[in-house]
């Protein structure tokens, strides 16, 4: 019989609790790591990521959401664009 191993999801506040024992505490990575019982790689990555949101370099998910929903509305509005002006083209030929 195997037994199948599950990959683990963190919640954002997880994260970022577990970075703040590094970064606000003082806490090693590893120590903060087996605190929490996450691998150190994880806590170094959320960190760096945390670090990078912070510093304006990375988008969060909100901002990932409406940077998505802006370039929809960009293409549609590009689109709608480009039919009106060939239906004033063609109406400007019909005219003459």
């Amino acid at each position: 019989m195997t037994t199948e191993n599950k990959r683990r999801k963190f919640d954002t506040v997880f994260k970022k609790e577990a970075v703040a024992l590094v970064t606000e505490q003082g806490y090693s990575i590893s120590k903060a790591a087996k605190a929490v019982d996450v691998s150190e790689n994880n806590l170094r990555r959320w960190k760096k990521d945390f670090e990078g949101i912070a510093s304006g370099e990375k988008l969060d998910t909100d901002e990932r959401a409406e940077l998505a929903k802006l370039r929809k509305e960009n293409k549609e509005l590009r689109m709608e664009k480009e039919i009106l002006k060939k239906a004033s083209a063609f109406f400007a030929k019909e005219m003459k």
